[in-house]
Order: C-alpha cells, then sequence, then structure tokens
C-alpha cells in the first residue's frame, strides 16, 4: 500500500478562519450556556450553530435537508471538534435548534455575542452608529376617519416611514 492510498485529502478554504473566528469569540459556548446540553445528542446546539454559520459564510445556497452534504468534503473534524461526522447535522436537528433559539429570544442572544465580541476584541464604545432606511406606500385609505389625513398626504404624494436602529456609544458591556 503507497503512502498516497493512506492520503485523505480534506477542505478547508477560508472557513478554518471563520471556525477559528467563532471559537475565539466563544459563541459555542454562549449558545449551549443559553440553551443547555442534552447528554443524549450526538452534536450540542453550539456547534449546530456553528456549523451553520460555516455554511452560510461558505457561500452555499441549498435547501436544509442538503445541509449535511457541505460537510461532506471538508475537515469537519477540524471545523466543529473531534468525533462530529456530517450526518449528525441533518434537517431535523437544526430545525430543533432554531427553534430553541426562537423560544429564547434571538435579540437576547445576539447581544450576549456583541457585548462578548466588545470585550473580547476591546472594541472602543464611544462612537455612535446610525442606520436607517426609509419605505413609502401607495394606495388610499379606508376608514372614513382617515379622509382628512388622505388629503394632506396626496400634497405629499407619498406616504414614508423611516426605519432606523441606533447604536450608541453610551452603551457598555456588562
Amino acid at each position: 500500500m503507497s503512502y498516497l492510498e493512506e492520503i485523505q485529502v480534506k477542505n478547508l478554504d477560508h472557513l478554518g478562519i471563520v471556525a477559528g473566528l467563532i471559537d475565539e469569540i466563544g459563541i459555542v459556548k454562549i449558545i449551549n450556556n443559553k440553551l443547555g446540553i442534552d447528554v443524549r445528542e450526538k452534536i450540542s446546539a453550539g456547534t449546530v450553530v456553528k456549523s451553520i454559520l460555516i455554511n452560510g459564510l461558505g457561500f452555499v445556497s441549498r435547501p436544509l435537508y442538503l445541509f449535511s452534504q457541505f460537510f461532506q468534503d471538508k475537515a469537519i473534524e477540524k471545523l466543529l471538534g473531534e468525533r462530529i461526522k456530517p450526518d449528525y447535522l441533518n434537517d431535523d436537528k437544526i430545525g430543533r435548534v432554531m427553534d430553541e433559539l426562537y423560544k429564547y429570544g434571538l435579540n437576547d442572544i445576539f447581544i450576549e455575542v456583541v457585548l462578548e465580541v466588545i470585550k473580547k476584541f476591546e472594541i472602543d464604545l464611544k462612537y455612535s452608529h446610525l442606520d436607517s432606511t426609509s419605505f413609502h406606500l401607495d394606495g388610499e385609505y379606508k376608514r372614513e376617519e382617515d379622509k382628512e389625513k388622505q388629503e394632506e398626504e396626496k400634497l405629499l404624494k407619498k406616504d414614508q416611514f423611516l426605519l432606523r436602529k441606533d447604536i450608541l456609544g453610551n452603551c457598555s458591556p456588562q
């Protein structure tokens, strides 16, 4: 048997960097602390989230039931950890984790991760950022009491709404 027959080649591409940053931030630990770990499961919720992030940054758009195929040619033990197999990342497990994340609150988890990033990378918070977008609606008001408003709006020729997201510099991680 030659050495070439014993060698297995697996891809990491840029995903090794992504996995390293996820590990450095501690996203898996944060998710597992929030959602808990079921010892009967072969893969933790945090590791599933890590696999979703890696898959999403792998520039692949496939249906959920084909998710595990993404990791077939990847060095999954380097990206996600020892003893993890692509088959563990099936659509049922991913769906259960997504349901748990939603029940816990995605904004709460996102804030927890962001605060950890701020703390770990010592990000200065003295500046703020405002991100806004606007929408307009076309059409007529159906209710009688809105006719006056409709007349005012004809002057403007459109209804406009402004959606703003403020990130203030006076907040601090706890």
